[in-house]
């Protein structure tokens, strides 16, 4: 009887706590339903076009195009607007550019005496004390050469006049002397009618003079600071940068002017390799004023493929004049092959790719200057489409690798000096 009892019991105590249990699980609050995670369908928009923008008045190209149009327009009414104003204020920004070339050639000979231990002061007036001798010793040895030989080339130049005048008497030319009196005549009076408007603008604007004399001063002056003072000027030309483009604009900077001492080193040597061959055609074929052609062949050189036209045509026409035909004809090979040399294995040899430009951006340049700024316009157009080349890869590609590459003050230093 107590056994059956207390089987009852535990009988009862199983079905209470059941019961207990199935209450606390329907007092519990329902767990929320799992939602499935959305299928994400990508539909490619196809580009805007005529045919997929029918809602809108304007086609897609026209509007296009006249965005293109007022950007173009914006970028070109602000490089006008530079060269105007470097035009009105040419008396300082032409030979602030002259220093700027002279200092991108010199720098290097003044970083180098700095590392030997020269002081700033010394290496700089060193460096600008030699640069002045030597364009000084140049310019007084062509005038030797041609106080020299000046009465022997008067000669030379009478006696191939006579021949030339023979030679265009025969076939295939056949002209008569009246013919050749009167051409003779209409460039003899071309060339004074020329001299008489130089001469009377010169004089009517005297000041000419007063500033080529100025401007030579004052190339002469920054000359110096920039070889001096060049790191500090640059970094407080940085500082003038929003802090956020500091970095950028200096690096840009320095690749600028190491572009730039490139361009004119290597416009050096080419300059040179063509006087200095050039020169020994015209001693060999024994062309009066050899050197001091081959010195005008040197300056001719800075002002890329116009400049050497010239300088080989005057070259050319001293020998027609002194030399006779067979000679000029030499002189004309001799030079041609020398350019050809020059521009297909030692000019890109020298500039290598940082300076590289197709020559039709090279004809562009020199054309676009020539006509905007005359011969100082032809020559400082090719630098500054190197240095903008060089410097819209960087600023538009080429980020990242150069902040990485070395540089002047070395990776990732800062531009304001400490």
């Amino acid at each position: 009887m107590a056994a059956m009892r207390e089987r009852l019991e535990r009988r009862r105590a199983m079905l209470e706590a059941e019961a207990e249990s199935e209450l606390a699980m329907l007092d519990e609050p329902a767990a929320a339903p799992v939602e499935a995670e959305p299928v994400r369908v990508v539909v490619e928009q196809a580009p805007p076009s005529y045919h997929a923008d029918r809602d809108h008045p304007v086609p897609w190209a026209m509007r296009a195009a006249a965005d293109w149009s007022w950007r173009l327009l914006a970028v070109a009414a602000a490089v006008a607007l530079i060269g105007w104003i470097a035009l009105r204020l040419r008396l300082m920004v032409f030979p602030l550019a002259a220093a700027l070339l002279i200092a991108a050639l010199l720098s290097p000979a003044t970083n180098r005496l700095r590392r030997l231990g020269w002081g700033r002061g010394p290496a700089a007036a060193t460096v600008f004390l030699g640069f002045l001798a030597g364009i000084v010793g140049v310019l007084f040895f062509v005038g030797g050469e041609i106080g020299e030989q000046f009465a022997e080339v008067g000669e030379q130049v009478t006696q191939g006049l006579q021949e030339i005048r023979t030679w265009l008497a025969g076939p295939p030319f056949n002209l008569t002397d009246a013919q050749y009196d009167e051409w003779l005549e209409r460039i003899t009076s071309a060339a004074q009618e020329n001299q008489d408007a130089l001469t009377s603008g010169a004089l009517s604007t005297a000041t000419i003079a007063v500033e080529v004399l100025t401007g030579l001063v004052l190339t002469l002056f920054a000359l110096i600071f920039f070889l001096y003072d060049g790191e500090r000027i640059w970094a407080w030309v940085v500082r003038l940068l929003p802090r956020s483009a500091e970095h950028t604009g200096d690096r840009a900077g320095r690749l600028a002017w190491r572009t730039l001492t490139a361009y004119i080193r290597g416009t050096v040597l080419v300059a040179f390799f063509d006087a200095f061959f050039i020169g020994i055609v015209l001693l060999i074929l024994g062309v009066p004023l050899a050197l001091p052609l081959a010195v005008l062949v040197f300056f001719g050189a800075f002002v890329p493929l116009v400049g050497a036209l010239v300088t080989g045509a005057i070259a050319v026409l001293v020998a027609l004049v002194t030399n006779g035909l067979v000679t000029a004809l030499l002189v004309l090979g001799g030079i041609l092959l020398v350019q050809q040399l020059e521009g297909h294995i030692f000019q890109p040899f020298v500039l290598g790719r940082m300076v590289r430009l197709h020559p039709l951006g090279v004809v562009i340049a020199v054309t676009v200057g020539a006509l905007v700024a005359g011969i100082i316009g032809a020559v400082v157009a090719v630098p500054i489409v190197a240095v903008a080349n060089v410097v819209g890869n960087y600023l538009a590609h080429d980020h990242d690798r150069y902040n990485h590459a070395s540089s002047p003050l070395g990776p990732g230093q800062p531009a304001r000096p400490e």
